[in-house]
């Protein structure tokens, strides 16, 4: 078998533009303060704790630093013209610009991840954290999430 180019060129995968998710520097700004106040509470606190309380203790860690957030948000859901009243609700929403999901489990399940991704493109948010304080090193437990459109008419502006 004859493969024409080296193997870094037959790996080389085309994304078009429009798939590109463009997170401005505000968003990168608000993600690093959230990083570093979840650094800031695990590493106080360890894991081990419920979820409210991590919440609690970040939403603290957040005010000191001078970061507009809210807990809880619902997350309006919207067919075919009507609102549906379904009780999402996002733990976090940074500035109004950023999700961040948290949890304190035993292993992150790809049914979190799709549940952020959910959100982002409800809130047509670029970017998400989804945190898991369980983890005896939180940075393995920090986890970003794109809003990746699935459309050229998906694309955020």
């Amino acid at each position: 078998m004859n493969n024409k180019g080296n193997k870094e060129q037959s790996f080389r995968l085309e994304i078009p533009d429009w798939k590109r998710v463009r997170v401005s520097d505000e968003v990168e700004l608000l993600a690093k303060a959230v990083v570093d106040s979840a650094f800031a509470v695990h590493q106080e606190l360890g894991p081990g704790l419920l979820e409210s309380a991590y919440e609690a203790c970040l939403s603290h860690e957040l005010r000191l630093r001078g970061v507009n957030h809210q807990l809880q948000l619902p997350v309006p859901l919207y067919y075919k013209g009507i609102r549906v009243e379904i009780g999402y609700r996002a733990d976090m929403v940074v500035e109004k610009k950023l999700l961040v999901e948290l949890k304190a489990v035993e292993e992150l399940l790809p049914v979190y991840t799709a549940q952020v991704i959910t959100y982002l493109r409800l809130q047509r948010f670029p970017l998400g954290l989804l945190i898991n304080f369980n983890e005896t090193l939180i940075k393995n437990g920090i986890h970003r999430v794109l809003n990746v459109p699935r459309s050229p008419e998906e694309v955020l502006t």
